[in-house]
């Protein structure tokens, strides 16, 4: 926890244009992000559009539209519209599952701490990630949450790297207390079992 500061956060972020796009060196990508999420959000959210419904009508409009651009290009002799072969790479495809297997993995690992090795600490972590969903779940709806973990992510990122010092050392105290408390509560959930099977031997 203590080599937090030795990582920059660009360099966590893997580089490149995500990073570049979460903090703000490339303003146009975020500003698109940004624009686009709160364009979305106001519609579906606050004037109340069914998505399925603007989803549909817009794909109709977008395939007309394309229809008799094509075939006025041919009568006119002017170029077809421009759109790429879209084609998914199986690379991407393999990159996508390999990261999707990764997190897999972390789940079911977390599952077999917790109901095979009884990781008094991993459940106790588990309990409050799930317990914190809930209650976010509960005073937001879906589409609500999904725009502000995208403002979250646009803010945080750049946050933390201007703060970065300050912030990690408050980390450090936050997991130092932490791991006391899970510590205590090991030994406590330790003695248990060893009274109960006293009790059995003395009765």
């Amino acid at each position: 926890m203590g080599e937090i500061g030795q990582i920059s956060v660009y360099d966590a972020l893997g580089g490149g244009t995500v990073a570049d796009t979460l903090l703000w060196r490339k303003c146009y990508g975020g500003v698109v992000i940004l624009i686009s999420s709160t364009v979305v959000w106001l519609l579906f959210e606050r004037a109340g559009y069914n998505f399925l419904a603007i989803f549909a009508n817009s794909l109709l409009l977008l395939v007309v539209i394309l229809f008799f651009w094509a075939k006025s290009a041919s009568l006119l002799n002017r170029p077809l519209p421009p759109i790429p072969n879209l084609d998914i790479s199986e690379e991407s495809v393999l990159l996508a599952a390999d990261e999707m297997r990764v997190w897999v993995n972390k789940a079911l690992s977390t599952l077999h701490e917790i109901a095979v090795d009884g990781n008094l600490r991993t459940l106790i972590l588990a309990a409050f990630g799930l317990w914190l969903i809930s209650f976010i779940g509960n005073l937001f709806n879906f589409l609500t949450l999904i725009y502000i973990g995208i403002l979250l992510t646009l803010s945080v990122p750049i946050l933390y790297e201007t703060f970065q010092a300050q912030v990690d050392e408050k980390l450090i105290i936050v997991h130092k207390n932490m791991n006391g408390i899970l510590k205590k509560a090991d030994l406590i959930l330790q003695k248990v079992p060893i009274s109960q099977k006293k009790e059995k031997k003395s009765q």
